[in-house]
């Protein structure tokens, strides 16, 4: 028999990891200076300032992932190393991270409820450690305030006063601002450990790579830690929990996504004291019925319970916007809500094992669950309009 070379079996690992590198240095430089590979003039040196965003960013990508492997490995779990997921978009050019995350496939049945808790919760909580320490050093590493007049020269005439002029009352133009949406850990550095004199403004914080890849660290933790079907929030409240509650509350956080994923897209108006549709609405609400259809189809398989439930979303929606107009929901949460619904599920195996977890064990599930409120973004990216 032929010895197996163990580098062939790592060869995909690290070509995928080198890719990624490639791909979010890329999407470094783009956050960072808005400079694209694609224009003309695009130098060696422009590339390499993106390694201030994608060296912390993997890092954490990576500390989450070998969180699950070595937790798995200590258990004599096979399971594979990590596989990175680029992905990059400045070849359209259109902004991107330059990545999908990472993922490890366990290759082997986990037997026990205590097992898929440790797992599940390793890559958590190591990652927002690594997380926790990214934005420590961004927030306490701030460059001068005049860093910004690098960024955007066309602010030098206005010095220090720019926020005023480029998106507050002063500007004379229409245009939009992307802004990150914050969360209550990033929130809690920028007012507590920032410096306030080079703190930018929230408009500028994502041209900071140190503090761009710390807040999307706390987002991705937070996406990992929801508690819905296999999900590491999944395992966790399976854990924590026990078949039953994981039953209840998978579905109905993933409800609750699309129900608050959805508030806005169609609004209905008020007309001579009678609630009426807008005209292009006509075709958007049947539209957007179908999808939530699609969205809760592994959750309720059969129709009559799936029709039944989308049409309570859609009345709930329509409902809370005649009692309070104008509020809306982040829309962007439904390509996530499409993908656990869709595509990963909401239920999760029974380990032959079913034994509550230890007290330790325990204390440690609702850790998570708080680390997951501190670290959750209602928007993590807003497009804001600005001027007249």
């Amino acid at each position: 028999m032929e010895p197996v070379n163990p580098w062939k079996s790592y060869g995909i690992h690290i070509l995928l990891f080198l890719v990624s590198l490639v791909t979010t240095t890329l999407a470094g430089a783009e956050w960072t200076y808005s400079k694209y590979i694609i224009m003309k003039g695009y130098t060696w040196q422009d590339f390499t300032a993106g390694f201030a965003f994608s060296i912390p960013f993997l890092t954490f990508l990576t500390t989450h992932e070998f969180g699950h492997y070595f937790m798995a490995r200590y258990y004599r779990v096979k399971t594979s190393l990590p596989y990175y997921l680029p992905f990059w978009m400045g070849f359209i050019p259109a902004p991107s991270i330059g990545s999908f995350g990472a993922v490890i496939r366990i290759k082997e049945r986990i037997e026990s409820r205590k097992l898929y808790f440790d797992i599940g919760i390793a890559g958590p909580i190591a990652g927002f450690v690594a997380g926790l320490l990214i934005l420590f050093y961004g927030f306490t590493n701030l460059p001068p305030a005049d860093f910004i007049f690098e960024i955007h020269p066309e602010y030098l005439q206005y010095g220090m006063d720019y926020e005023a002029h480029a998106y507050g009352m002063e500007r004379d133009e229409e245009g939009l601002a992307v802004v990150l949406g914050g969360s209550l850990l990033f929130d809690f550095f920028k007012e507590y450990v920032a410096d306030p004199s080079r703190l930018p403004s929230d408009y500028e914080i994502m041209h900071y790579p140190w503090l761009l890849a710390g807040f999307l660290a706390l987002l991705f933790t937070a996406l990992n830690l929801l508690p819905v079907g296999q999900l590491d929030g999944g395992h966790i409240i399976y854990g924590l929990l026990g078949p039953k509650w994981h039953g209840i509350l998978s579905p109905a956080f993933l409800m609750i996504l699309v129900f608050y994923s959805g508030l806005g897209l169609i609004t209905p108006e008020y007309l001579n004291g009678v609630v009426q549709f807008k005209p292009d609405m006509w075709w958007q609400a049947p539209l957007y019925f179908w999808f939530l259809t699609i969205v809760l189809s592994r959750v309720f398989p059969a129709p009559q319970s799936r029709l039944m439930w989308a049409l309570a979303i859609f009345a709930g929606q329509i409902v809370l916007l005649m009692l309070f107009k104008g509020i809306e929901g982040y829309s962007g949460w439904l390509v996530y809500a499409f993908l656990l619904g869709r595509i990963l599920g909401v239920h999760h195996p029974k380990p032959i094992d079913n034994q509550p977890l230890d007290s330790k064990r325990k204390l440690l599930g609702w850790l998570a669950i708080v680390i997951f409120i501190l670290c959750f973004s209602p928007a993590p990216l807003e497009v804001v309009v600005l001027g007249n």
